[in-house]
């Protein structure tokens, strides 16, 4: 009830004042100071943070205590300032209040749980790019640096997890960013995706992309600190961490070295389509269907990935998905077939097995119902045309009457273009014999 809200808050505020009458007096210090316990519920409800922040000094009772020599004040006061920076609405009165300065002296020499807090508290004040700069000027990035460089001196996964997350954050800024590649960062969680802490992983990789996201020279420098290899050595099935963290590592690859060219190349240099060709054959579902994703993508990027692909056996894996349940896989598998046969090489290893042809020729069936995209099906068959070998298979399958039937249904152009190319030449005899047979 408001009421009962209204004599709590009174009585609160009598606390505060006959606390602060003590102080001034120096009948007692903050080292010495009493800390009751907070009732879990503060957490659930924002009912008592508010009554909290209501009291005129008590917010600034609570900044002070975070700088007491006093540790288990210090981090009990920690943990109350992070619960109210969890209501978007109170953050301004912590800020208005000093909270920054005396947060980052707790990282600097606070106890391992107040560190904690108070980067917890820091990652959600940051969220408003305002604050960064009050962080930066008061020494925060310095001191969030030292602790994630610090990982092999015991820091935990949730102290540096939370560190990454307040860094993150101030990356947006520019001239915070500058600095912090000045002061090595890159290599920093470079170092720290190595890590066999899972969460201390995840984290650096999230890191990497926030900063190296769409900075070129960044990119350059992540590549030469070693970062593609970081990122691969996650793949790898012998290393110790879930899919979760694997699905993670591929997607930062995905989106920080699929351009410009040159990032492609340094990624095939370094065994990557071995690596995600052991995923779309061996991953579990979700991880597989990621794979095939960034595989789609991948083929799609230069020529060096087409031919890397092909010489890794894509092709082959590509083929048992033109028939998935899913069309988005198959439209996938089929769009990224037709850019891979686009290369001589890639048209003579396709060719060599006659299943390929019999089954793109089977699913141009127009009754079939779980077909591919027939688009690229026939623009996979137009590629395997200009070899001679391909069109004598196209033309000799049992399924080559399926092109007939879809030029004469007048559905596609394109199979139209595939039936002229078909029938001519000496093939036009026995192309011809096939259809009127």
């Amino acid at each position: 009830m408001q009421s009962d809200l209204d004599v709590a808050i009174a009585k609160l505020d009598g606390h505060v004042s006959t606390l602060s009458e003590i102080y001034k007096k120096g009948i007692l210090a903050n080292g010495s100071a009493l800390v009751v316990s907070k009732p879990s519920v503060v957490v659930e409800d924002d009912r008592y943070v508010k009554a909290v922040v209501d009291v005129g000094d008590v917010v600034h009772v609570l900044v002070g205590f975070l700088g007491s020599t006093e540790s288990g004040l210090q981090e009990e006061s920690a943990k109350v300032v992070s619960v109210i920076t969890g209501f978007g609405c109170y953050k301004g009165n912590l800020v208005n209040s000093g909270v920054v300065a005396p947060l980052v002296r707790v990282l600097d020499c606070g106890s391992e749980e107040g560190k904690v807090a108070a980067a917890r508290c820091l990652v959600k004040l940051t969220e408003n790019s305002d604050n960064a700069w009050c962080v930066s000027a008061h020494g925060g990035v310095t001191a969030l640096l030292r602790i994630c460089d610090g990982d092999g001196g015991g820091c935990d996964g949730d102290l540096i997890g939370h560190a990454c997350g307040v860094l993150s954050n101030l990356v947006s800024v520019e001239e915070i960013k500058r600095f912090m590649i000045e002061e090595g960062a890159v290599s920093t969680f470079i170092r720290l995706v190595r890590s066999r802490d899972e969460a201390i992983q995840v984290n650096s990789i999230g890191f990497i992309q926030n900063i190296a996201s769409g900075d070129e020279l960044v990119k350059q420098m992540v590549i030469r600190e070693g970062g593609i290899r970081a990122l691969l050595r996650v793949l790898d099935p012998k290393w110790p961490c879930s899919y979760k963290t694997r699905e993670i590592s591929i997607r930062a690859i995905e989106n920080l070295f699929f351009s410009p060219l040159s990032s492609v190349s340094a990624l095939i240099s370094y065994g990557f389509v071995d690596s995600l060709l052991y995923y779309v054959r061996n991953g579990e579902v979700s991880i597989q269907e990621l794979a095939l994703k960034v595989a789609f993508r991948l083929s799609g990027t230069s020529e060096e990935a087409k031919k890397s692909m092909g010489d890794a056996g894509f092709m082959a894996e590509l083929v048992k998905f033109l028939n998935a349940k899913s069309f988005e896989v198959r439209e996938m598998a089929a769009e990224a077939l037709s850019g891979l046969v686009m290369l001589p090489k890639n048209r003579k290893r396709f060719v060599q097995d006659d299943h390929n042809i019999a089954l793109i020729l089977q699913l141009l069936d127009p009754e079939e119902g779980n077909s591919g995209n027939k688009k690229h099906l026939i623009s996979i068959l137009m590629s395997l045309t200009s070899c001679n070998s391909g069109r004598k298979k196209i033309v000799s399958s049992g399924y080559a009457k399926n092109i007939e039937k879809l030029a004469d249904a007048q559905v596609s152009s394109d199979a139209k273009k595939l039936a002229k190319k078909l029938s001519t030449n000496r093939f036009r005899s026995l192309f011809s014999g096939i259809w009127h047979s």
